[in-house]
């Protein structure tokens, strides 16, 4: 038998990989640059954690507008829609006959089917929602979701390079652990988000990697400099 595997990728892991790929990056990049700078793990655990609040809260309140954002430009479309075709019904079904002949119908076909669907309001509506606008209704709570789904990740993710800091009070020799655990993380999070969004996985993988270590190199060295010391 023949199965067709097609990607289906959530909202949700979306933000999941929103929150988690700024989560490891940024808090990553903050502690390797304050440990080019000062050789307490104390500092560094505290701005660590200051950052990964503020930045988990800036996150999901991105993701909660950005959300808000959606639903209110749906609902926008949709109330214009629900006027056009009580205003101008003879203009949407032509716009309905336009996406059919696009498909290569025949003109019979065409007002055969526009006839129809004017028939029903509702789907008529949804038709031009989904055809003519490209816009998918949004699912309820999609706001509050998307906030606390990003925001999570970011936690979770910053997490990460900071916990070997909780442990050694030297925060150079912390950060060498970091950075192996960190690249360790980057490495899995990159090949498992390049086999969900499809993309080649090794490939993927390294891309994140190499990010997350430049911004965490690029933090070490900049405070080195500033400070006078050797790199």
């Amino acid at each position: 038998m023949h199965h067709e595997h097609h990607l289906k990728s959530s909202d949700t892991i979306r933000d999941i990989v929103i929150g988690m790929s700024d989560g490891l990056t940024v808090p990553f990049a903050l502690a390797a640059g304050l440990s080019g700078a000062i050789t307490s793990s104390n500092i560094v655990v505290t701005a660590g954690i200051a950052e990964i609040v503020a930045g988990s809260i800036a996150m999901g309140l991105g993701g909660f507008l950005a959300g808000k954002t959606e639903s209110d430009h749906y609902a926008s479309e949709l109330k214009r829609e629900y006027d056009e075709v009580e205003r101008v019904p003879e203009e949407e079904k032509f716009e309905v006959k336009e996406v059919f002949a696009g498909f290569g119908l025949s003109k019979q076909l065409q007002n055969e089917i526009a006839e129809e669907m004017a028939k029903d309001k509702d789907k008529w509506v949804d038709f031009m929602m989904r055809y003519e606008l490209g816009l998918e209704k949004p699912e309820a709570n999609r706001a509050s979701q998307s906030a606390i789904t990003i925001g999570l990740s970011y936690i979770i993710g910053g997490i990460i390079p900071l916990s070997p800091y909780f442990f050694i009070k030297d925060s150079q020799q912390a950060l060498y652990y970091s950075c192996a655990i960190t690249s360790v993380c980057l490495f899995v999070f990159g090949y498992f988000k390049s086999k969900v969004t499809g993309q080649p996985a090794f490939t993927g993988a390294l891309k994140v990697l190499i990010i997350g270590a430049l911004a965490a190199a690029a933090a070490f060295g900049m405070a080195k400099l500033i400070n006078g010391g050797k790199l």
